[in-house]
């Protein structure tokens, strides 16, 4: 698939197949996170893969849309360093969740963006569970899988709103 084939195809999966996605996948799945643009090159990232059943199986205790964790094989937090960059941390994150779903895609995974920041009881949920120290906040959680959905790609092109030099 070539990079607007990836960014144009690309769906949310909530319905996954049981099978293990490999530690050479995930480090790809990382490689193509770290890769995002950062605001001057901070890069306040950090993740933590999750792949403890009895975790992904919590986490919906605590975050009313995370249903699909049940059935995923691992889920990627995303989380920013506040102390590294205070100003820009949501940015830099938001492009590396990007990064993660697309490159998902482009292997043939299914994924989801779970929001977790700016939610208190998301956050703090995942700081308890997670043990994550108080300057690091998670912005994201991505649910992967094999998909087990096939979902057709949407046209999200809007021409009503595009502007030209002004409104």
């Amino acid at each position: 698939m070539d990079a607007m084939e990836v960014i144009l195809t690309r769906r949310s999966i909530r319905k996954y197949r049981s099978e293990t996605i490999s530690k050479e996948t995930v480090d790809d799945l990382l490689k193509a996170a770290m890769s995002a643009p950062s605001a001057t090159n901070k890069r306040p990232w950090h993740f933590i893969i999750i792949s403890n059943r009895e975790i992904l199986d919590v986490i919906p205790s605590f975050h009313p849309y995370a249903a699909m964790l049940q059935q995923s094989s691992l889920a990627i937090a995303v989380c920013g360093d506040t102390e590294v960059q205070p100003d820009f941390w949501i940015q830099d994150c938001a492009a590396a969740t990007e990064n993660i779903l697309l490159a998902a895609h482009a292997k043939g995974l299914g994924a989801v963006w779970l929001a977790i920041y700016p939610r208190a009881p998301r956050i703090k949920g995942l700081q308890d569970i997670l043990h994550i120290p108080p300057h690091i906040i998670p912005l994201s959680l991505v649910s992967l899988g094999y998909p087990a959905e096939i979902k057709q790609p949407g046209n999200h092109y809007d021409q009503s709103k595009i502007h030209y030099n002004d409104w």
